[in-house]
């Protein structure tokens, strides 16, 4: 049997696990919301005590609380840091829609930590909380947790697969493949213009990511209960902002209105449609990968996706392209995730928004989908995938449509005459159109070249 110990709060007492560091608010918690079984995500926890041990440098800084107490909370903090943290964190996702809960459990936690660092009584409301309201440290810590994420994960993660990209285009630069447009044969295209055109997609993602940092780094902190500052020092937010960039090595400043930040998710869910963008774009890598895979003989089998496991447990030998799907499960997740926060972010009542813990949880979870497949894809599909130039080559001798290139010459009617005869006979067109034009062989052979076809323009 658990041993338990008595804790008190404003509501009266109840039982707490003996050895536990939180309190009796964090019990309540989890004892009124036994609903997912998922705790916040350990970025926005970590955001948290970041934010924690700001609040306690910018307090003892402003004289708000002894320096002596300032310098055992950070200690706590980074006591904490430096340990499997979660353990102490049980609080659902699913609680308060203002994450009361959460603030609470990180401020009993610090307190019981920081007690025994001090010496003396280091209370959770009166002084890890000094100065801040759930109002205005949860919607900070949401913005903490996203730039840390993005910053450390997500844009490296994308600049990783942008640059695995661009290095096999170069590598297959010399493949010329059959284009094709709502999935049919199209004039073609070299293999590295297919590749660079992703490259640019997530080249794109990332620029957009980068212009949502400077609204992603303003916080709410300073506003407290509604977004008046009321029981904050005038310069807290300021000083906290200074101590966060310090520890975090990032640049945070303090929202222009602290209204906005507390009352509104506008910032969290621009960042999310975003997110959603970056998604699409591995949809779009992902079935492009799938089909140029796909077969190995009754489908298009242009290229080979490294084989990573068997496909089947009926049909032996058979190989499938996991990765590719893998993205696109986390591309249709993360689409999911922008739904509810766009929802979530609509909950701003007055002067706080309620559904912060939903999204805190979607956004963290859609930056840290997004950032591990990156590396996937990157390593397991781009990278180490193989070019069947047989296949190539068989598809475009094949390919009528390359008759486009005579519509200059010979017009559009006569070229889709010739088309339509070489898909009846199933001939090769330099061959229908040497027999049905004026044309000689070596110069239909010069003018449909493919390779010189992807450069675009009237070939000479």
């Amino acid at each position: 049997m658990e041993k338990y110990r008595i804790e008190k709060d404003s509501m009266g007492e109840l039982h707490v696990p003996e050895h536990a560091l939180y309190a009796a608010q964090t019990q309540r918690a989890v004892n009124n919301f036994p609903i997912s079984g998922q705790q916040m995500p350990s970025a926005f926890v970590r955001a948290l005590l970041l934010a924690k041990y700001a609040a306690a440098k910018a307090n003892g800084e402003l004289a708000q609380i002894p320096q002596a107490m300032s310098d055992a909370i950070c200690q706590a903090v980074d006591a904490l840091l430096a340990e499997d943290y979660m353990q102490h964190f049980p609080v659902d996702v699913f609680q308060t829609g203002s994450g009361t809960s959460s603030n609470m459990n990180a401020n009993e936690v610090l307190a019981t930590l920081a007690t025994r660092i001090y010496g003396d009584n280091v209370g959770a409301n009166d002084h890890i909380n000094y100065g801040q309201s759930s109002n205005d440290i949860i919607p900070s810590t949401i913005h903490i947790s996203a730039a840390i994420e993005l910053s450390e994960k997500l844009l490296p993660a994308l600049t990783y697969l942008r640059d695995a990209i661009r290095n096999k285009a170069e590598e297959v630069s010399h493949y010329i493949k059959t284009g094709r447009t709502h999935l049919m044969d199209a004039m073609p295209v070299s293999m590295s213009q297919s590749l660079l055109a992703w490259a640019d997609q997530l080249a794109q993602n990332i620029t957009h990511l980068q212009a949502l940092q400077p609204s992603i780094q303003s916080l709410a902190q300073g506003g407290t209960a509604v977004g008046t500052g009321i029981n904050a020092h005038p310069e807290f937010a300021t000083t906290f902002n200074a101590e966060l960039s310090k520890k975090t090595q990032l640049n945070f400043t303090p929202a222009n209105n602290f209204f906005t930040h507390i009352g509104s998710q506008d910032i969290a869910v621009s960042l999310s449609g975003q997110l959603k963008t970056v998604a699409v774009t591995m949809m779009k890598i992902a079935n492009d990968l799938r089909w140029m895979n796909s077969g190995p003989l009754a489908g298009l089998g242009e290229i080979e996706l490294e084989a990573l496991q068997p496909g089947s447990s009926i049909m032996p030998g058979k190989v499938n392209p996991v990765i590719p799907e893998a993205a696109a499960m986390v591309a249709a997740q993360v689409i999911g995730n922008d739904t509810t926060i766009t929802i979530a972010g609509q909950s701003g009542n007055f002067e706080l928004n309620v559904m912060l813990p939903l999204v805190a949880k979607n956004l963290l979870d859609s930056i840290e989908l997004l950032s591990n497949i990156s590396i996937q894809l990157a390593d397991k599909a781009i990278t180490t995938f193989k070019v069947n130039d047989k296949k190539l080559a068989e598809a475009l001798a094949r390919n009528p449509i390359l008759v486009t290139a005579l519509n200059p010459i010979i017009g559009y009617l006569k070229a889709a005459e010739i088309a339509k005869l070489a898909y009846k006979e199933g001939r090769p067109i330099i061959d229908v159109a040497a027999e049905h034009t004026e044309l000689s062989k070596e110069e239909l052979m010069k003018l449909l070249d493919p390779a010189k076809l992807t450069l675009g323009g009237i070939q000479s």
